[in-house]
């Protein structure tokens, strides 16, 4: 009798053997079917040694109720006296449920365990092909085919075989059900099968050897009329036959299904025929095939059907195969391939994704088989389509260093073994970790994990997909070190011809150069030299994801010569996360940040700092400017000073757009485009104000002390008073004084025209640092006009020779540097002019589409393509801006929402007033931001300004990764440019000419 309050001994020890739900376990232990061992203690430790206790026993019992009454003692005699059996039958039963099933409709199945001979323990394909002898259709090839499976379980689950063993023979497991499959589709139709030749090719895991328990299993079919019948009809024999072994295999019955057999990789696809002759493979091969089908025909193997035909396929194909480096669009095509499409995987459970999730199986198979395609064409001991024994070959012929190998073998077979594991449980496809706790509980002691099964198991998954995560890129790129620095005697390492080829196949255009850079920068027994080996393998990565690898590398080793010997710049590449790979994609990106950064190496420090590469403030800008012009000895000093500053903010500000925009792998891209269009105009146009204000300060000083003779401001106008620079802009500015009292006007006009000449001349001196334009051709009558005017000239000229055009300038002016009374004064002067009371007349609004319309014919470049011009082209900025301008002139004066410089603040200002319609502004607004980031693109990648796409293919690729299209997807970028701005002319149409 049990005492109330305690558990019963029985109890304690169930749960002490592992059982969850000791209760149920205990109700199952009383069945009758087990009455003749439930007191057998080896019974019950054995079932406490399952990966799941509580499923084992209550599959032992089902199994036991469905024995038939004379043979369930020979059952349980067997179980209690016969180690092997034990072990493999309650593991089968502890792992699968599925098999759990099985045994319990098949209830003399579990003899297939009882064997235990050298064949038993390791059978190949002839036992494999034995055991489905007496299958003679569909759902008897089912049953024997489970019967099979359950051989291979109970030997993977104890441990028998390792993971790769029973990968293989579940391969020669399938081989062999596609052989029965194709017997009894011959069987049924033996005329088809007299008027053709027909071979199996197994692809992808079944063709390498190495086939999960529940997998499509990829063929491809080759067939060939037999001798004396027509070549069509031997081939519509041979369909029909492969069709009917497919559904043999794939259909659903009452024994459920063996899995899809999946002809898809074949040539065209789905869109193509079924079976294709030999001939038929080969011109699909030589003349129109992707590189991918190459590296899908890596794994090409004959595995049923016509053996010599099987044979020839082979020996046609494999030539193409270990040719595909030498393809015209190899790179190009590595390049995509090498960036892991994990875009169709729902957002919840890429981190639970064994096969395509960062770190998983398809890390380790792509870049073994990519090796493979670089190097097989020239060694064929690589020519292998299992992963581990391919990168084992690359390991000996050292094209792997072998410490990376060895700990890539080791994270496969883990993880390998846990889609084995998950997928043994209800034999189902899926590369998914679960998340229940159960289920987590049930493979981590599948895995051997029993002291904390769930903490133990996640805490090896994330150790070794983080070492795939690290080694992937490496492994590329550590031996090409090995082969230039050649540190370590005894190890085998790449030729300079292989080398040079890995490099080629990975995007660089000139392998020699790039491992001349590698030499200097690895070579050598230093420091220096040990941190860049470290460093380098995955920065050689980062470039290679640019559109211009040489060039990233290049780069690289300049700021590395510069800085090499200053003790942080490493050490801050090593050990500050972001920093490394955040130079690697700005010294990529184009020319103009690595232009900006050699000038000043040292601002390489930006790059390591959590917030280094946020914009300043305008204050704070205007502040660190007028500082170091106040220290410095002259104008020239004080100017060079400013001009450095703005060098560091202008690096400061590509680096952060570049990095925004291309994302970093612990930080996406920035998905909303406005945003990084708003923050380089307004950075930039702080920046330009700034240094204004700094040559404004130095030019005065040096002539007149601390106080001009006249008040002086400048406005900014056009992009710089819009706030809209870009990194090619001109500060387009208005000059206005006013003679201070007693000061005669004549020599305040003179003082005036004298600040500006110095600060034009300061600005444009000749240095380092990039130089800044002022233009004033948007002041009154244009370049004829004076170049500055007090502020009662300019009220007189507005108030008698105003022109539409001068008003609709004006709408950006704004204050950006000098005399800030004076700068308010001028705006409440041109206030009126440029939102007049009761808006435009139409003789005014006629002349605004007029000059539109002039414009557009006569100032567009000759030879320009007018849908990809992105300032005066269709649908461009020009179009966008001069829309909302006219809207701002016919209804600020009645919505304040409307009376601001920037472009998208009136456009969003017009769509809340009820001006345009929502989709409008949307298609405008897209329209005049993408045009923005093409220009802001082309500075980028070019180191000079365009307002239209490159035409160098590896400048418009560099634009085009910018604006977030991979690499060969430049066509993309061009018809989508074409399609947005045709919209948004179709909208400029209906807004601004009113058709």
């Amino acid at each position: 009798m049990t005492v109330p309050g305690r558990r019963s001994s029985t109890f304690i020890r169930l749960l002490r053997s592992g059982f969850t739900d000791p209760s149920a376990a205990a109700r199952l232990l009383d069945a009758d079917a087990l009455a003749a061992v439930r007191t057998d203690p080896v019974l019950l430790d054995a079932l406490g040694a399952t990966a799941d206790p509580d499923l084992a026993l209550l599959g032992l019992v089902r199994l036991a109720e469905a024995q038939p009454a004379e043979e369930l003692p020979l059952l349980l005699d067997t179980l209690v006296s016969a180690k092997p059996l034990r072990d493999r039958l309650l593991g089968v039963l502890g792992a699968s449920e599925a098999l759990g099933d099985h045994l319990a409709r098949h209830p003399r199945d579990w003899q297939a365990l009882v064997t235990y001979e050298a064949a038993d323990l390791h059978p190949g394909l002839a036992e494999f092909e034995q055991g489905l002898a007496d299958a003679h259709d569909p759902v008897a090839l089912r049953v024997a085919y489970r019967r099979c499976l359950l051989s291979i379980a109970a030997r993977d689950v104890c441990g028998t075989t390792d993971v790769a063993q029973a990968a293989a023979e579940l391969a020669d497991l399938a081989t062999a059900t596609l052989r029965a499959a194709l017997r009894i589709a011959t069987a049924a139709a033996p005329e088809d099968a007299r008027q053709c030749r027909l071979a199996v090719i197994a692809m992808g895991k079944c063709g390498g050897n190495e086939l999960n328990y529940v997998s499509d299993v990829d063929v491809i079919f080759v067939g060939e009329a037999a001798n004396g019948t027509d070549e069509g009809k031997g081939v519509q024999a041979a369909t029909r036959l492969a069709s009917h072994l497919m559904r043999i295999c794939s259909e659903t019955t009452v024994e459920g299904t063996i899995w899809p057999v999946d002809a898809n990789l074949r040539p065209e696809g789905r869109n193509g025929p079924l079976v294709r002759t030999l001939s038929s493979h080969l011109a699909y091969y030589q003349r129109w095939a992707k590189t991918w089908e190459f590296q899908a025909l890596l794994k090409a193997r004959a595995v049923a059907g016509d053996e010599g035909l099987g044979a020839e396929y082979i020996a046609a194909i494999t030539p193409l195969v270990w040719q595909a480096a030498e393809r015209e669009n190899f790179v190009a095509d590595v390049q995509k391939m090498r960036r892991r499409v994990v875009d169709n995987i729902p957002a919840a459970q890429i981190e639970r994704e064994l096969k395509l999730g960062p770190g998983g199986l398809r890390d380790v198979e792509f870049a073994v088989q990519l090796l493979q395609l670089v190097h097989g064409r020239s060694d064929a001991t690589l020519h292998s389509g299992t992963t581990l024994d391919a990168l084992h070959a690359l390991a000996a012929g050292g094209y792997v260093g072998r410490a990376d190998a060895a700990q890539l073998n080791d994270a496969y077979r883990f993880l390998r073994s846990m889609e084995h594991r998950i997928q043994l449980y209800r034999l189902r496809r899926t590369h998914l970790v679960p998340e229940d706790e159960a289920d987590l509980r049930r493979l981590g002691r599948s895995l051997g994990l029993r002291t904390e099964p769930v903490a133990e198991l996640n805490k090896a998954w994330r150790r070794h997909a983080s070492a795939v995560r690290r080694l992937h890129e490496k492994l590329f790129y550590r031996p090409l070190l090995d082969a230039v620095a050649q540190l370590a005697p005894g190890e085998t390492r790449l030729s300079p011809r292989a080398a040079g080829q890995r490099l080629e196949a990975l995007g660089y255009a000139d392998p020699a150069s790039a491992l001349r850079h590698l030499e200097a920068l690895a070579s050598g027994v230093s420091r220096k030299a040990a941190i860049q080996r470290t460093l380098l393998p995955v920065m050689l990565g980062w470039f290679a994801d640019s559109a211009d690898p040489d060039a990233g590398l290049l780069n690289f080793r300049k700021v590395s010569d510069a800085l090499g010997k200053t003790p942080w710049y490493l050490r801050l590449l090593r050990d500050e996360g972001a920093a490394a790979e955040n130079l690697a994609r700005v010294l990529s990106a184009g020319r103009l940040a690595p232009d900006l950064l050699m000038r000043a190496p040292e601002a390489v420090a930006l790059l390591g700092d959590a917030g280094g590469l946020e914009p300043r403030t305008h204050e704070a800008l205007e502040q660190e400017v007028l500082a170091a012009v106040g220290r410095a000895e002259s104008g020239e000093a004080a100017v060079t000073a400013a001009r450095g500053v703005r060098r560091r903010e202008l690096f400061r500000t590509t680096a952060g757009d570049i990095i925004a925009s291309y994302g970093t792998e612990d930080s996406p891209a920035e998905e909303d485009p406005g945003a990084l269009v708003d923050r380089v105009g307004d950075a930039v146009s702080d920046l330009t104000a700034a240094t204004v204000a700094g040559a404004l300060r130095a030019a005065v000083r040096d002539h007149w002390g601390e106080t001009l003779p006249t008040r002086f401001a400048i406005i900014g106008v056009g992009r710089f008073g819009g706030h809209e620079l870009g990194y090619g802009s001109d500060a387009d500015v208005l000059f206005v004084h006013e003679p201070r009292e007693g000061v005669d006007e004549q020599e305040a006009a003179k003082a005036a025209q004298t600040v500006i000449a110095e600060m034009r001349r300061l600005l444009q001196l000749p240095t380092a640092d990039p130089p800044l334009l002022i233009d004033a051709d948007l002041r009154p009558e244009g370049r004829s006009g004076p170049l500055v005017r007090t502020l009662s000239s300019y009220a007189a000229y507005y108030r008698r020779w105003s022109l539409t055009w001068e008003s609709q300038a004006l709408l950006r002016a704004e204050p950006v540097a000098g005399d800030d009374d004076l700068g308010r004064r001028f705006i409440e002067l041109i206030d009126p002019l440029r939102y007049p009371v009761e808006g435009l007349g139409e003789d005014a609004v006629r002349e605004i589409r007029r000059l539109k319309a002039r414009m557009e014919s006569e100032r567009l470049p000759r030879g320009a393509d007018p849908t990809l011009h992105t300032k005066l082209g269709r649908g461009g900025l020009s179009d966008v801006e001069w829309t909302v301008q006219l809207i701002q002139m016919r209804h600020a004066w009645a919505e304040p929402g409307l009376r601001t410089t920037r472009t998208r603040q009136a456009l969003a200002a017009a769509h809340a007033a009820g001006l345009i319609p929502t989709e409008e502004a949307q298609v405008l607004d897209e329209a005049w931001v993408l045009a923005t980031r093409v220009r802001n693109a082309v500075m980028l990648v070019r180191g000079r300004a365009g307002d239209t796409f490159p035409a160098d293919a590896r400048e418009l690729a560099a634009v085009g990764r910018y604006l977030g299209y991979p690499e060969g997807r430049v066509g993309e970028m061009l018809d989508d440019y074409r399609r947005i701005t045709r919209r948004a002319r179709a909208v400029v149409d209906e807004l601004f000419y009113g058709a």
